[in-house]
């Protein structure tokens, strides 16, 4: 059957960089971002399967879209809160208001993955560190577990971030 001639057109779409959900379309990723993401998708496997960190990377550097990340940050992020999983968990505990058993795993490598980056990537402000784990949150966790990661991420920076979050303050 043929298509009528007079067929109404779609309105032209609107392209402003951020998915129907809000959030960024891949191309507007930055390197950086895309580590995160798959960061945190390889710190998920970790919590959730007891992978090891080796057959996790061998795994992610697979994936589709891997090469537009920023390898180095990936690679920081994923073996040092492996590593240092004890030493982050210490940080974290203190700023929830329930047992970690209770986190979800996507909160719970946000938050390492927060906390590692206030400790070791002096480089990243410490707000930058705060909105992308955010995001990464709203990406990939539950309904309102952004809002947690926030409200624990802005408790910690403080403590991690002294200097800066004092700076910041007294603008």
């Amino acid at each position: 059957m043929a298509e009528p001639l007079n067929k109404p057109k779609r309105p032209p779409q609107i392209r402003t960089g951020l998915t129907d959900t809000g959030v960024k379309k891949a191309a507007d990723k930055s390197a950086r971002t895309r580590a995160r993401e798959f960061a945190l998708q390889a710190l998920y496997q970790h919590l959730v399967g007891r992978n090891d960190a080796e057959s996790i990377d061998a795994f992610t550097r697979d994936l589709v879209g891997f090469h537009k990340a920023d390898s180095a940050h990936y690679d920081a992020l994923l073996h040092g809160c492996i590593e240092g999983a004890t030493a982050l968990d210490a940080v974290i505990t203190p700023l929830l208001d329930r047992p970690m058993a209770e986190i979800s795993p996507v909160e719970h490598a946000v938050l390492w993955m927060g906390a590692y980056e206030f400790r070791q990537c002096l480089d990243v402000p410490y707000r930058v560190v705060i909105n992308e784990c955010i995001e990464l949150a709203k990406a990939f966790g539950g309904t309102d577990g952004h809002k947690y990661v926030n409200g624990v991420l802005h408790k910690m920076a403080p403590s991690l971030r002294a200097a800066e979050v004092a700076a910041d303050q007294s603008k």
